[in-house]
C-alpha cells in the first residue's frame, strides 16, 4: 500500500513538473487591461543631423591653386577669399595695356600742343586774309596774292582738323584698351574664389598648389542657420504632425535636450518602410554641430484627457488588420482597433474594460479561438 502511495506521489510530481515546465510555458501569456489616463502625445523618432543647403564652392577656370589655406571646421565669412587660381599672364597683360594707355596719353598731350599751335597759326592766317581781303577789294593786291592768303587759311584749318581727329583717335584707342582691361579684370576676379555665405567648412576636395579642372569643387560650406534634423516617422502617427509643432532634440554627443520645431514634412511617403520624413530645426543651432550625427527627437502634439491606453507591444497585425488579442472565456479573440495617438510606452485606443493578451514571440503564435492560460 505504501509503495502504491509513494508511486502515485512520484507520478503526480512528475505530471505536475511536465505541466509546469512544458505545457504551461507554451500556452501561458502575460495579460493587461486598458487603463484610463491623461496623456501627453509625444512622437518619438531617431534621425540624423543634416542641412537644408550645402554650398559647394568651385571655380569657373582651371589651373594651379594658390593661397588656399582653409582647413576642415574653419569658420568662413561671406565674401572671404578662399583661394586663387593661377591666372597665368592676365595680370601681366593688364599691366602691359595700362602702359600702352600711358603712352597714348603722352601722345595726346603732345598732339594737343601741336593742335594749339595750329589753332594759333589758323587764327593768324585768318587775320592776314581778312586784312588782305580789304586790299584785294581796293585792287591794292592781285587776285593771285589774295588766293595765296586764302589757301594759307584753308591749310591751317585742315591742320587743326587733322590734329583734332588724331586726338579723338588716340582717346578712342584708350577707351578700347580700358574696355579690354575691364574685361580682363572681371575675368581675373573669377580666378579668385570667395565664400558665398557664412558657415563652417565641412569638406575639402583639394590642397594648395593642386592643379584643378574648370568647375571642380574646392570646399563645401554649411551655414548653421540651414542645419536641421531629419527623422523618419511611421505614417500612422506622422499624420498628426504639423509645421511649427514644438520638438526636443537630443544629440548623441549631448546629455541634454535642445529646443526645436518642425519646419518641413516630406509629402512623399516611403513605400517600403511606410514612413514619412520629418525635418526639425534647432531654435539655436549647437556650436559645434556635426553632420550625420544621430539624434533622438520628441515632437509634442497635444494632451488627451481620460483616454484608454495600452502598451505598444500589445498591438499586432492579424489578417492584414491592426488590433489586439482579447481574452474572452480563456480564449483568444482578435479585436481590430483604431489607434488614436502614440506616446512613449503608451498607445491610445478605442477600447475600454477588456483584458488584452500580450503576444510573446518566444511562444506559440496566437490564433483565433486559441485556449489561453494567463497569469
Amino acid at each position: 500500500m505504501k509503495k502504491y502511495i509513494v508511486g502515485l506521489a512520484v507520478v503526480s510530481l512528475a505530471g505536475f513538473g511536465i505541466y509546469k515546465k512544458v505545457y504551461i510555458p507554451k500556452h501561458t501569456f502575460e495579460t493587461t487591461t486598458t487603463q484610463k489616463s491623461d496623456m501627453k502625445v509625444i512622437i518619438n523618432g531617431v534621425g540624423n543631423v543634416a542641412t537644408k543647403n550645402l554650398y559647394k564652392v568651385s571655380t569657373i577656370y582651371g589651373g594651379k591653386v594658390l593661397d588656399f589655406n582653409i582647413n576642415l571646421g574653419d569658420w568662413v565669412k561671406k565674401g572671404e577669399l578662399i583661394a586663387k587660381i593661377d591666372s597665368v599672364d592676365i595680370e601681366d597683360k593688364i599691366a602691359e595695356l595700362q602702359e600702352n594707355i600711358k603712352v597714348l596719353q603722352k601722345n595726346i598731350i603732345a598732339t594737343q600742343v601741336d593742335r594749339d599751335s595750329a589753332i594759333k597759326q589758323y587764327l593768324y592766317s585768318e587775320d592776314v586774309l581778312r586784312k588782305n581781303q580789304k586790299l584785294y577789294q581796293k585792287k591794292a593786291i592781285s587776285e593771285l596774292e589774295y588766293k595765296k592768303y586764302l589757301t594759307d587759311k584753308e591749310v591751317a584749318q585742315l591742320k587743326v582738323d587733322s590734329l583734332n581727329a588724331k586726338i579723338d583717335s588716340l582717346k578712342q584707342q584708350i577707351n578700347q584698351i580700358n574696355y579690354s582691361i575691364s574685361g580682363l579684370q572681371e575675368k581675373l576676379k573669377r580666378y579668385s574664389i570667395y565664400a558665398p555665405v557664412d558657415g563652417y567648412v565641412t569638406k575639402k576636395y583639394i590642397s594648395n598648389n593642386d592643379v584643378i579642372n574648370p568647375s571642380m569643387p574646392i570646399i563645401e560650406i554649411v551655414n548653421p542657420k540651414d542645419v536641421w534634423v531629419s527623422t523618419p516617422i511611421d505614417t500612422r502617427i506622422s499624420a498628426d504632425v504639423k509645421i511649427n509643432d514644438k520638438a526636443m532634440i537630443k544629440l548623441r554627443s549631448s546629455k541634454t535636450f535642445k529646443k526645436g520645431y518642425v519646419v518641413k514634412i516630406n509629402p512623399i511617403n516611403n513605400a517600403v518602410t511606410n514612413e514619412r520624413e520629418i525635418f526639425i530645426k534647432f531654435k539655436k543651432t549647437p556650436n559645434p554641430f556635426y553632420l550625420n550625427e544621430q539624434a533622438i527627437i520628441n515632437i509634442k502634439l497635444k494632451k488627451l484627457k481620460n483616454v484608454s491606453v495600452i502598451p505598444p507591444k500589445a498591438v499586432v497585425f492579424y489578417n492584414q488588420k491592426q488590433g489586439v488579442w482579447v481574452l474572452d472565456n480563456n480564449k483568444a479573440h482578435f479585436q481590430p482597433i483604431k489607434i488614436i495617438a502614440h506616446a512613449d510606452k503608451k498607445v491610445v485606443v478605442n477600447l475600454e474594460n477588456v483584458k488584452i493578451i500580450i503576444p510573446n514571440p518566444k511562444k506559440k503564435p496566437l490564433s483565433e479561438g486559441m485556449r489561453i492560460y494567463h497569469d
